[in-house]
């Protein structure tokens, strides 16, 4: 019971651990994800807010940390021109209680 208990627990805090780290990478060829910023957040699949460390990061939850180096990101996204290029569309959002999805059906883009 107790080496179950660990486990789940073990298992628990790695789950919560995972921060939304991102890259922003030079061609589309490099990214897993090609985003447009949108001029309105009713048009967006996600709002984001950009946090200054990654231990303020969260778990898919919109919350993101932009990582200085390819290799320390969870997802290098690609900067689109348009928003028929895109993946998911994102809206920059200046509080962190505003940040999180608004289109679910998009969600695993991030995982």
């Amino acid at each position: 019971m107790k080496k179950i208990l660990t486990s789940a627990a073990l298992l628990l805090s790695t789950t919560l651990c995972i921060a939304q780290k991102v890259y922003a990478v030079e061609y589309a060829s490099q990214a897993d994800v090609k985003v447009f910023v949108v001029n309105y957040e009713s048009q967006a699949d996600v709002k984001v807010y950009k946090v200054d460390y990654q231990s303020q990061a969260g778990s898919n939850n919109g919350k993101w940390f932009f990582t200085s180096y390819a290799s320390q990101a969870t997802k290098k996204v690609f900067f689109v021109d348009y928003a028929s290029q895109a993946d998911l569309k994102i809206y920059f959002v200046n509080y962190e209680s505003q940040a999180g999805w608004r289109n679910n059906a998009k969600k695993a883009l991030m995982y």
